[in-house]
């Protein structure tokens, strides 16, 4: 079945535009949205479409295949299944960044200096990192490895890293052993996103995710779910729970009146960020 997105994460602000690195992520972004497009391509033709060596295409795809968008197969490379794309740090990094930054900062409102909080591994809640400065000191706890890289030189936050076994396809720790320190630990907050929303009940298409969100859940005092628009636009097939499970709910301002609306009448507390700062 042909998919069709659009795979922006390889490309980084960070990098100079001239960079060979730049230029290599870039080329990857390029070829990921090829091979989504068609469902499937002849790495041969890779090197036409993208004037490239036979060693580089296969050096580009491997890199692909290893983060879960692809299978490789007798110089064939097959876009992987839409649940898996979905699920990959590759594909949910710059999607809907700017409302992810503006939830964001939104969220920090419900942290206070001292508390500890669990981070989940969401490319949401991960915007969220930039801000923790202006209220240290705190103790964050989190099984992302992206977060945990953002986190570990930061002045006055004490980093707890969740161990376990390591995924790369999400650049995360799960599985059982980082369930059972979970479950040792008690935090102030715990800050979720999850894939989509359906009849006010979250989802998400891992089950391995769900589980590890749903132990930060579980032991935390106040549970904050942070989610964009377009995840009321979404389906998932695995349950998490219920809106109004969540202390707070925070949106963005592209999320229409209706679903807010049937949120507030069901006394789910709904927070919009705005792009102006202001949050209602």
């Amino acid at each position: 079945m042909t998919q069709k997105t659009n795979i922006g994460a390889f490309l980084s602000d960070e990098l100079p535009s001239d960079s060979r690195h730049s230029r290599q992520l870039a080329r990857r972004q390029m070829i990921a949205e090829a091979v989504m497009a068609e469902g499937s391509m002849r790495i041969e033709d890779l090197t036409d479409r993208f004037g490239i060596s036979l060693m580089t295409a296969h050096r580009d795809v491997d890199e692909l295949v290893s983060r879960g968008l692809f299978r490789k197969t007798r110089g064939i490379v097959t876009a992987a299944a839409t649940s898996l794309i979905e699920s990959s740090d590759v594909y949910r990094a710059n999607r809907q960044s700017a409302e992810k930054k503006m939830i964001a900062a939104a969220a920090m409102q419900f942290v206070e200096p001292g508390q500890a909080i669990f981070l989940d591994d969401s490319t949401t809640v991960l915007q969220m990192a930039a801000h923790l400065p202006a209220k240290v000191p705190l103790t964050a706890i989190t099984n992302s490895l992206t977060l945990m890289n953002a986190l570990k030189d930061m002045h006055d936050v004490t980093l707890l890293a969740l161990g376990g076994q390591y995924y790369n396809w999400c650049n995360a720790f799960m599985g059982r052993m980082t369930i059972n320190e979970i479950n040792r630990l008690r935090a102030d907050v715990a800050f979720i996103s999850m894939s989509a929303i359906t009849d006010d009940i979250v989802f998400h298409q891992s089950p391995e995710i769900v589980d590890i969100k749903r132990a930060m859940f579980d032991s935390a005092a106040k549970r904050i779910l942070l989610t964009d628009h377009t995840k009321f636009e979404r389906r998932a097939l695995h349950s998490f729970a219920a809106l109004s499970e969540f202390d707070v709910v925070i949106v963005d301002e592209k999320t229409p009146a209706d679903h807010l609306d049937r949120m507030r009448n069901k006394n789910i507390n709904v927070v919009v960020a705005r792009s102006d700062g202001d949050r209602s």
